[in-house]
């Protein structure tokens, strides 16, 4: 259905990037919508736009998520929530980190749709959109957050199957590289080195990925937009990588 159907949206991750950027265009849009972040001051700061309803919630808290979006009628369900991991290999990480990284962007996702999926289920109309990343789709270093976004991929999949007939729809975005505090936040660095380097090419922008998030939303009832990819046009996946290494001695 297109998105002037729908009255309530659930955003997490809407304190920054692509969270943020989707919050604000669906209150533009005249949708009430709940935003979740763990930073209450960054919720405070959104809801003074529009009908914003702000919950300070860490996803990775099951019994807070339940009792925070159990009861509610949401109609889209934006899974943004996300975090990183270091630039380094998984040897590399610590079993924090790496908990870190599952718990947010797997279990806390997945305990969100827990919580509203019935709702929609019962009234036989909902959205749900996960952000997913090309590192689930595509081999790059990084092996902890492409795993766990390998994961957000086959949720997304399999969810399809299992809403069938219920005519809820289950969309995954998959961006490359967006401009974000996301990656200083994952590679403990700050923001201007982030800029010297990463974003010293061209990016995506949070704009860029919820213009398409938008789209996905208010393509017609009888069209599911399922995998969704973009990139900027200078980021290509793929290749041959050789390393050259010393013969090991005898």
């Amino acid at each position: 259905m297109p998105l002037s159907d729908y009255t309530a949206a659930l955003v997490t991750g809407a304190s920054s990037g692509i969270g943020l950027a989707v919050a604000q265009r669906l209150l533009g849009q005249g949708l009430t919508v709940h935003a979740v972040a763990r930073r209450r001051d960054r919720l405070e700061a959104l809801s003074a736009n529009g009908d914003c309803v702000i919950h300070a919630v860490d996803i990775r808290d099951g019994a807070a998520v339940a009792a925070a979006f159990g009861a509610l009628e949401i109609d889209i369900l934006i899974n943004a929530a996300g975090i990183g991991q270091k630039r380094v290999g998984l040897h590399e990480l610590s079993a924090g980190q790496i908990d870190d990284v599952f718990e947010t962007n797997v279990l806390g996702a997945t305990r969100v749709l827990r919580a509203v999926l019935p709702g929609m289920v019962h009234r036989r109309r909902g959205h749900v959109v996960n952000i997913g990343s090309i590192t689930g789709l595509h081999a790059t270093p990084g092996s902890v957050y492409g795993a766990s976004k390998a994961a957000i991929h086959m949720l997304s999949q399999d969810l399809r199957l299992e809403v069938q007939g219920t005519g809820i729809r289950v969309s995954e975005i998959c961006p490359g590289g967006t401009r974000s505090e996301f990656h200083a936040l994952a590679r403990e660095i700050e923001q201007g080195e982030i800029e010297r380097t990463m974003y010293s090419y061209s990016v995506l922008t949070p704009d860029d990925v919820t213009d398409a998030i938008v789209y996905v939303l208010d393509a017609p009832a009888r069209v599911d937009v399922t995998l969704l990819e973009l990139m900027s046009t200078e980021q290509v996946m793929g290749g041959n990588t050789m390393v050259r290494r010393e013969p090991t001695p005898e």
